[in-house]
């Protein structure tokens, strides 16, 4: 997979979830969030034990509250959604503080809220205890498809490479007096992302030729072999086998 690729989720640091091997963090990650979805929306007192998970697991990552928080953020669209399903939603009404509120609306929207809130969190908590370059690892260790993984891999690796060439575009129009202030500026952007368009094509077949004229057959090398102990599989399983048992206990209660 090459180089390491650092990116803005992640915190360096020491932990044992940080020593955890990659798939064993997604494949617990990708659990725990089956079984936050599969709860019943009525157990709201399940949601709060998988907040309290989700503490734990932050507190041994050593990754701090305000870092979570702070991008948590990315769902506001999700809680935009939330907030106006009890409004819109069909079915039984209730008044609260004089507004006339779809029972149904009021479920659907705490349905979202949790179940999305902890599923983002745990995301969350996956990137900033794992580098990029060993999120693809172990992707490739659980057997997704080679093609996948390495589309996201290029696209990690040269989405920086796009990102600079459009901030370099965008100072060479503000050098010579271009400012995009109204929609007669539309035509010249245009231009501008037609321009990046083609040039990020033309970088991407010189890339393919140079990686067949290296002997590649639509395959990467696996330079670095992840493996995982039976004690590391346990100790990244234990968040959902935890949360499974109190999604049991939500659908006995």
């Amino acid at each position: 997979m090459g180089a390491g690729h650092a990116h803005r989720l992640y915190r360096q640091g020491r932990s044992p979830v940080h020593a955890l091997p990659p798939h064993t963090k997604l494949a617990a990650v990708l659990c725990f969030v089956i079984v936050v979805v599969s709860t019943p929306r009525e157990a709201m007192w399940a949601f709060g034990l998988y907040a309290v998970l989700l503490g734990v697991v932050a507190y041994a990552a050593r990754v701090p509250a305000g870092f979570v928080l702070k991008r948590l953020l990315i769902e506001v669209p999700f809680v935009a959604f939330a907030v106006l399903l009890p409004f819109v939603a069909q079915g039984e009404r209730v008044d609260v503080l004089g507004l006339s509120l779809s029972v149904n609306g009021l479920w659907g929207a705490w349905n979202v809220l949790a179940k999305g809130t902890l599923g983002v969190a745990a995301s969350v908590l996956l990137a900033a205890t794992t580098e990029l370059r060993e999120l693809l690892l172990g992707l490739q260790r659980l057997k997704l498809p080679p093609l996948l993984v390495q589309i996201a891999s290029f696209m990690i690796r040269y989405g920086d490479v796009i990102t600079d060439e459009m901030r370099r575009m965008k100072i060479a129009r503000e050098s010579r007096g271009f400012a995009a202030r109204g929609v007669r500026q539309w035509g010249v952007l245009a231009k501008s992302a037609g321009a990046l368009f083609i040039r990020s094509y033309e970088r991407g077949e010189r890339v393919h030729l140079a990686m067949v004229s290296r002997g590649y057959a639509g395959s990467m090398p696996v330079i670095d072999d992840i493996t995982a102990s039976r004690a590391q599989w346990t100790y990244a399983l234990t968040l959902p086998l935890t949360a499974l048992v109190v999604c049991l206990l939500g659908w006995i209660l």
